[in-house]
């Protein structure tokens, strides 16, 4: 028989966690929760990934991000994922993390959209930078990948497909997965 869902005190009513607060000196907006999917705000739920705890999970189609936890469940937390032709898919691990990161456009972006030449040095982290409140940084074979796992200002992304590959992460939940792992959590991307 599966144990009882673990109780976590960070995973309370949609309420609490996303109300506004102060983070490395910003302060991170509220997110009206209303307006985000059921679905997809952060909550408890039975694993089904069959991974070992620690292992964060991303469901492509789904939209999900599992963090596998002891016991049989999950934290699970709704994605924005990148557009078609941009997804990365496989196993890897998170090899280091950054609060409030510089983002640095590639240059295959910059070709793209020429207005972020601006940015070829690096955006500061803030509000509104692209990354948000934190980034996990993905390697495989002790290389880098250039897909991170990230915060965005742009709450209304989540359970879309429209980045430029990396999986983002409401601010609010992105500051608690950050808090929940360490270098060297394996990654799986399907």
């Amino acid at each position: 028989m599966r144990p009882a869902i673990s109780v976590d005190k960070n995973v309370t009513s949609p309420g609490v966690m996303y109300a506004a607060l102060t983070d490395g000196g910003f302060n991170v907006p509220e997110v009206p929760y209303l307006k985000v999917k059921p679905e997809f705000r952060r909550q408890i739920v039975v694993d089904t990934t069959g991974e070992a705890p620690g292992t964060i999970v991303v469901h492509l189609k789904e939209r999900m991000l599992y963090l596998v936890q002891p016991g049989g469940d999950a934290i699970r937390y709704g994605v924005g994922i990148g557009k078609d032709g941009f997804r990365w898919s496989g196993r890897a691990n998170i090899q280091y993390g950054r609060e409030w990161p510089t983002w640095t456009p590639p240059p295959e972006m910059i070709a793209r959209k020429p207005e972020l030449v601006k940015w070829q040095a690096g955006q500061p982290g803030g509000l509104t930078n692209p990354l948000g409140a934190r980034a996990l940084y993905i390697y495989q074979d002790g290389k880098d990948t250039g897909y991170r796992i990230h915060g965005s200002p742009e709450w209304r992304s989540i359970g879309q497909a429209m980045s430029s590959g990396c999986v983002r992460l409401i601010n609010q939940d992105i500051i608690d997965l950050y808090s929940r792992v360490s270098k060297k959590n394996p990654v799986v991307v399907v």
